[in-house]
C-alpha cells in the first residue's frame, strides 16, 4: 500500500519540485523488481519524515527526460536533493538504517 505521503514527481513539476527543502526522489518502474521490493522502505521515510523531508516518485518510462538529466542508469536510484542541489546519490537496494543515515545529514 503506498503511502499518500509518497508524491509523483514528472519531468514537467521535477525541478520545482526538487528547489526547497530536502526532497528524497526514488526512480522507478512498473517491471523492476528490486523497485517494488524497496517501494513500502520508501513509503516508511515518507511517514517518519513526513514535515521534514519530501519523498517522491518518478517512473522512468513515463518521464525519462529527467533520469537521463541525473545520469540513472540503473533502478531503483534514490537521489537526495537539498534546496534543488544533488547531495546524495544511492543505487539498487539498501536498508533503512543506512538510507535514514543518509537522510540525516542533510536535516
Amino acid at each position: 500500500m503506498a503511502s499518500e505521503k509518497v508524491k509523483t514527481f514528472t519531468d514537467a513539476n521535477f525541478g520545482d519540485e526538487v528547489k526547497n527543502g530536502v526532497v528524497l526522489v526514488d526512480f522507478w518502474a512498473t517491471w523492476c523488481a528490486p523497485c517494488r521490493r524497496i517501494a513500502p522502505l520508501v513509503d516508511q521515510l515518507a511517514e517518519e519524515y513526513a514535515g521534514k523531508l519530501t519523498v517522491a516518485k518518478v517512473d522512468i518510462d513515463e518521464n525519462p527526460m529527467t533520469p537521463s538529466k541525473f545520469m540513472v542508469r540503473g533502478i531503483p536510484t534514490l537521489l537526495l536533493f537539498k534546496d534543488g542541489e544533488l547531495k546524495e546519490t544511492i543505487v539498487g537496494l539498501e536498508t533503512k538504517d543506512r538510507l535514514t543515515q543518509v537522510i540525516s545529514k542533510h536535516l
